[in-house]
């Protein structure tokens, strides 16, 4: 993925899984790599891990969130309940906020 690419979808947004094993499943946004164009989202695309005993903790098979394609989740919005495609507005104050591209709600305070 380049590195100059903009993403609307950021950290705490909800979003719903359009495409994957997961489909229609909605969570939080925990992580967001834009440089890799992934975000990771609780309780979702859940894969097992086995883990090595350190001095810290015990060994074991660990469940944990892997990482989900940014393209393959939509932003939920809270008007629609749905999932939508964002676009950027420029407010009077010069500020840039994101919408809803179906309500035109604006979904930054």
């Amino acid at each position: 993925m380049s590195t100059n690419v903009k993403y609307r979808i950021r950290s705490n947004d909800e979003v719903v899984v359009i495409t994957g094993r997961d489909k229609g499943a909605r969570g939080k946004v925990v992580r967001v790599l834009p440089e890799k164009g992934k975000v990771f989202v609780t309780k979702i695309n859940m894969v097992k891990r086995h883990t090595k005993a350190t001095q810290s903790s015990s060994g074991g098979i660990v469940e944990r969130e892997a990482a989900l394609e940014i393209s393959n989740v939509q932003y939920v919005c809270s008007k629609c309940d749905t999932g939508v495609r964002l676009g950027v507005k420029t407010l009077e104050d010069g500020r840039k906020v994101r919408t809803c591209r179906k309500c035109g709600e604006v979904l930054d305070k």
